[in-house]
């Protein structure tokens, strides 16, 4: 797993696994998941970081698949 903070937009990157995406779906407003080829996340994008996590945790609705 990779954390990255980019200060100029404010956005943090969590890379799951090291794999490319192919698809992205914004979940919530501001909230970017990456998707394999397969349909699983490799990435979470959360823009407004500071924002939005200055006040109270935030929620990210995930969709699980089986292994």
């Amino acid at each position: 797993m990779k954390v990255q903070y980019f200060p100029d937009t404010d956005t943090l990157y969590i890379e799951l696994i090291d794999v490319p995406s192919v698809e992205s779906e914004e979940v919530m407003e501001g909230i970017v998941l990456d998707y394999d080829k397969e349909g699983k996340v490799v990435g979470i994008e959360i823009e407004r970081f500071t924002e939005r996590f200055r006040r109270e945790p935030a929620e990210i609705p995930l969709k699980l698949m089986p292994a």
